[in-house]
């Protein structure tokens, strides 16, 4: 949950100690603890809080949390494009003014400074392009070109099992690779479950389950018997494993270079047009609130080219 979303029942009092006139550089520390009790993820507050360090940096150290000024803000952000020397990309510009919009909103919510200073900062929104996804028919083309290959005199499961689960489950090329035995409950009530779960416990937000196909299964089965998947079910290196999936493109006369990012936005786009809640979507694919927002809407267009 972003800190604009934050319910002012749910705050906790982390600017007890701080007043309109407690410098930036302390109260950025109890603004870190701040965003960890709301669940970000790590990535995200470390962008957040080594943004207003980098605006702590630019302003006179004496300088007040109650003085800082709209004309400040501005300047700052000025600072960033023309003065200090350091490329800003227009996507780097605009996560600044949203790490510092956030801030002060946070500071306003708990009374610390009367004036939210950066409520009239103009935020400068970005988005990256819109991903490249396989249509319904391609979807098809792809599946049967990599079924084939379990067909074969010297049948081969690999293809298949690993094209299959990633246009089924979304997950990302490094969920993919760190997959092991205990990560797939085919025995599961309701059905066979991919449980992706991170040893680092900063991760441990990421985790999930997600449903497996039963026609899944059997190619799953046959992969096994196949291959040694006692420590990995895909022991080989990523790029050993992307070239499999353009291997796939070129068979299937693809005009498109079948990608894991490919198959993890066209899950996604299936899962959308066949009607799936929006915040069902979002925990399958594993991603903040905050990231839903832009992706969501890539979703949308894609969506919509499709109609």
């Amino acid at each position: 949950m972003s800190p604009e979303e934050q319910h002012p029942a749910e705050r906790i009092p982390a600017t007890a100690h701080i007043t309109s006139q407690s410098l930036i550089t302390p109260t950025i520390i109890a603004w870190q603890y701040f965003l960890e009790d709301q669940g970000l993820s790590p990535h995200t507050i470390k962008a957040f809080t080594a943004d207003v360090r980098l605006l702590a940096s630019y302003l006179p150290p004496d300088r007040h949390l109650g003085d800082i000024s709209t004309f400040d803000l501005n300047n700052f952000l000025d600072w960033l494009q023309t003065g200090r020397g350091v490329a800003c990309s227009p996507k780097s510009l605009s996560r600044r003014i949203t790490s510092i919009k956030a801030f002060f909103r946070w500071l306003h919510q708990n009374g610390v400074v009367l004036i939210d200073p950066a409520e009239k900062v103009i935020q400068k929104t970005v988005f990256s392009p819109i991903p490249v996804v396989l249509t319904s028919d391609e979807v098809q083309t792809v599946l049967e070109v990599a079924d084939r290959h379990r067909r074969t005199s010297k049948p081969d499961a690999r293809p298949y099992t690993l094209l299959a689960l990633l246009l089924s489950t979304g997950i990302k090329k490094g969920e993919c690779l760190a997959l092991s035995p205990n990560h797939i409950e085919l025995e599961a009530q309701g059905g066979p479950i991919l449980f992706i779960r991170y040893t680092n416990p900063q991760y441990r937000y990421k985790e999930r389950k997600i449903a497996l196909p039963e026609d899944w299964v059997e190619a799953f089965h046959q992969y096994q018997s196949q291959y040694d998947t006692s420590d990995r079910i895909f022991p080989w290196s990523a790029r050993r494993l992307e070239y499999l999936l353009e291997d796939l493109s070129v068979e299937a006369a693809l005009d498109k270079h079948l990608s894991f990012d490919m198959c993890r936005w066209t899950c996604a786009l299936q899962d959308q047009l066949s009607g799936m809640d929006q915040e069902k979507i979002r925990q399958k694919m594993g991603v903040s609130k905050i990231q839903w927002r832009e992706l969501s809407m890539k979703l949308a267009q894609l969506a919509g080219g499709q109609s």
